[in-house]
Order: C-alpha cells, then sequence, then structure tokens
C-alpha cells in the first residue's frame, strides 16, 4: 500500500489562476508545481506529503476547473478533481481576494458544500493587514471557515493548517519498517504525444495522469507510488520536451526546465520513442538528457502495436545507429494503450538501478586491469571505482593528460564485458599516479 494511502488527504479547488500552486508550494515548503502567470499551467492533479505540526497529510494540488470551456481539458480536469475530492479528508476552496466573486466561484462553492466534507475558504493574495477587509465579501459564498491568507508571503497559513489538520492523526516519527523499502524514482521522458501518460496509467493501473490526443496535454510532472515485490517504484511523468526555440508558450518552457530537474533527481529514466513515427532527431537530444546527467536508462518504444511491420531486430538496430552513444540502454517494445509488454518494465527497472549502483572492490578492478593490454607506452598503476549512479572510475596513470577517446572506450567496453553494469553510462577519468 502507498505510503499516502494511509494519510489524511488535504485537497485544494479553485478556479485557475488564484494561486494554487504557489499555496501548494508553500505549504508543502518545495517548488513541486509549475508556477507561473498563466492561466491554466497547472493541467492535472499533483500530490506531495506535508507536515503541520506533527501531523502529516497528504496535499493534493487540482487542475483549474472552467466548467464549459471549449477545448476538451476541462472535463478531464473535472474528473481529475472529482477522484482527488471522492478521497478528501479537507478541502481548500482558494479563492483571489483581489478580485470579484464570479458567477464559476458560486457554481463551485455550491458543489464543494453539497460533498458534505469539511470545507475551508482560503482568500488568497491578502498580504497586508490592511487588505483583510477585502476577504470578507467572501463570506457570501455560504462557507463559514474563511482565512485571509498570502501564499506567496505565506501569510496566514499557520491559522489555516492549525484548522484544517485539527482531526488529523499526530504521526509517529520514524517507521523503521518502511525505511527499508527500496525505493527507486523513475522518470518517463520523451518528445510531446508519444505516450508518456499512457505510460504512467499503465504503469500505476490507474487514470492519474490527463491522457489526451492534443499533444502537448500533459503540462507538469506528476508522480505515482507503485509497490512491487518488496520495491517502491516512484514514477514521474514529465512534460512533453520540445526544442527551446518551439516553446512559445511560458509553460512549456518551464516544463523543459522541471523535465530536466526530474532527470536529474531521478535514478532510472525511461526514454519513451514512438514506433510509429521512427527515431527523430528530438528523440536523440532528449535521451542526451538522461546520459548526460548519468542516468540509467531504458528505451522504450512505444505504440509498437499500430506498426504494420513488425521487425524488432531492424527497428533495435536503427535505435543503435541513431542513439549509439545509448549502446548500453536495454530496449523494450511496448503498448502503453494495450499495456503489452508494461510489466516487464518494473524488473528491468530494478536491474538496471542495481547495475548504476554497483561497486567492484579495489583489488578486483586491479586483477582485472593487470590481464588487459594496453599500448606499450601507456602504463596503469592503479584504478579504483569513485562513485556509483553513474559507476565513476579512476584511473592513475604514467601520463599527465586526458585518456584518449580509443582507450576510454576500449576500458568501458572490458568493464562491461567482465562486471555487467547493463543500462548505465559509465565514467572513467584519468589521474597521473604519483611516483
Amino acid at each position: 500500500m502507498a505510503q499516502s494511502e494511509s494519510l489524511p488527504a488535504v485537497v485544494i479547488v479553485g478556479r485557475p489562476n488564484v494561486g494554487k500552486s504557489t499555496f501548494f508550494n508553500a505549504v508543502l515548503g518545495q517548488r513541486r508545481s509549475i508556477v507561473g502567470d498563466e492561466p491554466g499551467i497547472t493541467r492535472d492533479r499533483i500530490s506531495g506529503i506535508a507536515e503541520h505540526k506533527g501531523k502529516r497529510f497528504e496535499l493534493i494540488d487540482t487542475g483549474g476547473i472552467i466548467p464549459n470551456d471549449a477545448d476538451m481539458i476541462p472535463s478531464e480536469i473535472l474528473k481529475q478533481a472529482r477522484f482527488a475530492l471522492e478521497k478528501a479528508n479537507h478541502i481548500v476552496f482558494l479563492i483571489d481576494g483581489r478580485t470579484e466573486i464570479t458567477g464559476i466561484d458560486r457554481d463551485l462553492a455550491q458543489m464543494l458544500l453539497k460533498l458534505g466534507k469539511p470545507v475551508s475558504l482560503a482568500v488568497n493574495k491578502i498580504d497586508a493587514a490592511s487588505r483583510e477587509f477585502l476577504a470578507n465579501e467572501f463570506y457570501s459564498l455560504g462557507i463559514k471557515n474563511l482565512f485571509p491568507v498570502s501564499a506567496e508571503h505565506r501569510l496566514g497559513l499557520d491559522d489555516l493548517l492549525d484548522h484544517v489538520t485539527r482531526d488529523f492523526p499526530a504521526q509517529e516519527p520514524a517507521e523503521e519498517e518502511k525505511a527499508e523499502t527500496p525505493r527507486i524514482k523513475v522518470a518517463i521522458i520523451g518528445r510531446p504525444n508519444v505516450g508518456k501518460s499512457t505510460l504512467l496509467n499503465a504503469l500505476v493501473k490507474a487514470e492519474r495522469a490527463i491522457v489526451s490526443p492534443i499533444a502537448g496535454t500533459t503540462r507538469d510532472a506528476v508522480d505515482e507510488s507503485v509497490y512491487r515485490d518488496g520495491v517502491e517504484y516512484i514514477f514521474v511523468d514529465t512534460a512533453g520536451i520540445r526544442r527551446k526555440g518551439k516553446t512559445r508558450l511560458m509553460a512549456e518552457k518551464l516544463s523543459v526546465v522541471m523535465a530536466r530537474k526530474h532527470i536529474r533527481l531521478a535514478h532510472v529514466v525511461l526514454v519513451v520513442l514512438d514506433a510509429s513515427e521512427g527515431v527523430v532527431g528530438l528523440d536523440a537530444t532528449i535521451a542526451g538528457y538522461a546520459h548526460e546527467e548519468g542516468r540509467a536508462i531504458i528505451l522504450c518504444v512505444n505504440k509498437w502495436d499500430a506498426v504494420q511491420e513488425k521487425n524488432r531486430k531492424a527497428f533495435t538496430q536503427i535505435l543503435k545507429d541513431e542513439l549509439k552513444f545509448l549502446d548500453y540502454a536495454p530496449v523494450v517494445f511496448i503498448s502503453a494503450k494495450t499495456g503489452a509488454g508494461v510489466d516487464r518494465l518494473f524488473p528491468l527497472v530494478r536491474e538496471v538501478y542495481e547495475s548504476a549502483s554497483k561497486r567492484v572492490t579495489t583489488g578486483e578492478l586491479n586483477r582485472f586491469v593487470e590481464s588487459l593490454h594496453f599500448e606499450p607506452d601507456f602504463k596503469v598503476k592503479y584504478i579504483t571505482q569513485a562513485s556509483v549512479r553513474p559507476p565513476t572510475f579512476v584511473l592513475f596513470t604514467d601520463r599527465k593528460r586526458e585518456l584518449h577517446f580509443s582507450t576510454e572506450r576500449f576500458l568501458v567496453n572490458r568493464i562491461r564485458e567482465r562486471f555487467g553494469f547493463q543500462g548505465t553510462p559509465i565514467v572513467v577519468k584519468a589521474k597521473a599516479g604519483r611516483k
């Protein structure tokens, strides 16, 4: 069972651009959601574990709700919001205190009151005591527990959270049992519309992310924990990455930043490719981000069911030719839509994670190096493994210059042959040995 399932849930609801993401980040104490001035940036529900005075709870930030909007996204957002509201122990209705009450605000207030769950009205952007009178008119929405707050300046949050968490149980400090569960963070990356959100849904077997045929629907990163065979897999679905020249909308530019951040925070990266479109230049760019960060990588060829002439060997060869720098990455053919091949990813993620985390003793490494044949004028005095994820080896040589590419390549290939390290880049650094 996921840890968040045993915690009370607090759900943030409100129109777009009232400050839900800023509020979410302020309560959570970290920059987890995308924050910006463009309405509708948060398109999915995002959750995190928050704590207030020893009481822990799951905080869920729903997408901005705009009833009767022209495009299809709001109905999906409403579906996601309802899913979150069903599990809510307390609802925080966030409203912009500097704007007039709208018909949408009244409709939302009525909808929330009908749920019969505890609701607090947080009137946001009240950033000075002299402005608190602005909050009073919002009592007309019929929600008696009203709190003027400024999420940006963290004003009024303590009073609100005291009220929201008053019936929540105090948590015991540390749970040793959970600390022992291996946790593998997995980032799902790829071009827009290659099926990243569909893959996340298939992995967690739930309608978790908004899935839509509109390219670039996923605007932020959402994550979900799955427990399988004693391991907790934390999947992060990053927004579609586009070339910087083409990312005109601020949300898309921020998504690139967030995607690269999640690559840095991940242990394993699933690079999703579209089998029906083949390998394109942007695929190499995106995969290159993960390679440069030294992350364990699995290449997921999605939409394999849509390919007419299925030849895995030929497609794998094309992959190896186009993505030569990822010759160490295993290739998996899947259909996120039908679920075909998706279950194979769990043991493979664990395998490449363990591979990237493997340590080889110094004695074993030096015995191994002694068996290698280098150029006559090149001598290795000593080798040791300096770190993991990625496995990094330091070579002490008789030269005061960097390793030649061919020598580095030779050494990396021999290390793989001898010790495995499937799915992870290997870093080799050379230093001049002491005389």
